[in-house]
């Protein structure tokens, strides 16, 4: 059956002033179904880092240049996000500041360890990514703050990112889905963050997972032990979508794919 929502007033502003008086005005009572204006779309490296609008549509991300080049991990989330049509309108900050553990931003962000940029009345803030996802569909923005910029630190030599992603069909939500950015010093990891979709109920980082990589040097066991240990970390719900044991062992799979493609990029593959 449809759903009909209840009665409500529509605002838009204009600016990222306006906005920010909006929720000023009807505190705690406001959502933002998006914000600010065309000021808050771009993707553009500076110096350490890739800046992203807030606004920033979804396949912004793909068309972008330094985004396929240099940023696989996020330019392989940007492929798999629904579909065209909606990677048309949906934006990058809508997709994290939503904090829902099925997007595929915020598992892709919390392994790239990025900062998070808001505006409220008090002025600009920084928030870390670990830091930023409070529970499900909540994050540490205030109700008067909104999301303006995305900042992922620029990967470092011999660094490679990978996102692998298991869905029912094209455009659906994931069973499960890793994201990996990792670095190696030779053969040995030398640093590794691991985001995982869909198999908690906030959006999570497998630090057991990357405690099986870091400073040891690659093999398939060690791979494997790396993708035992995100399965035993998560924590998914049964749903339609499969069982709790199915969905471990896909998040198991789903992280040694993303390990080895993360890896094959770090030595200079495809």
């Amino acid at each position: 059956m449809p759903v009909i929502p209840g009665a409500f007033d529509y605002h838009s502003p204009r600016s990222l002033d306006e906005a920010l008086s909006l929720l000023q005005q009807h505190a705690g009572e406001a959502k933002i179904l998006a914000g600010g204006q065309s000021l808050l779309r771009y993707v553009e490296e500076r110096g350490d880092h890739l800046a992203i609008g807030a606004m920033t549509r979804e396949h912004a991300l793909e068309d972008s240049s330094v985004v396929r080049n240099s940023y696989s991990l996020l330019h392989d989330t940007a492929l798999v996000i629904a579909d065209p049509l909606v990677r048309n309108q949906a934006t990058v900050g809508g997709n994290i500041a939503h904090a829902d553990p099925a997007n595929d931003h915020p598992a892709t962000m919390l392994a790239y360890d990025a900062t998070l940029v808001t505006k409220g009345p008090k002025g600009e803030r920084t928030i870390a990514i670990d830091d930023f996802f409070t529970g499900l569909f909540e994050n540490a923005m205030s109700d008067d703050e909104i999301l303006t910029e995305i900042r992922i630190p620029k990967p470092a030599a011999n660094s490679g990112g990978a996102y692998t992603k298991f869905e029912r069909k094209v455009g659906d939500y994931a069973i499960s889905a890793a994201a990996v950015q990792l670095r190696l010093d030779g053969d040995t990891v030398a640093a590794a963050r691991i985001g995982l979709t869909n198999v908690s109920a906030v959006p999570m980082r497998a630090q057991g997972a990357e405690a099986e990589l870091v400073g040891k040097s690659l093999s398939d066991a060690v791979i494997e032990a790396a993708g035992k240990a995100a399965a035993a970390e998560c924590d998914p719900s049964p749903d339609l979508r499969g069982g709790v044991d199915y969905k471990r062992d896909i998040t198991r799979v789903m992280v040694k794919r993303s390990i080895q493609q993360a890896v094959a990029r770090a030595k200079g593959g495809k």
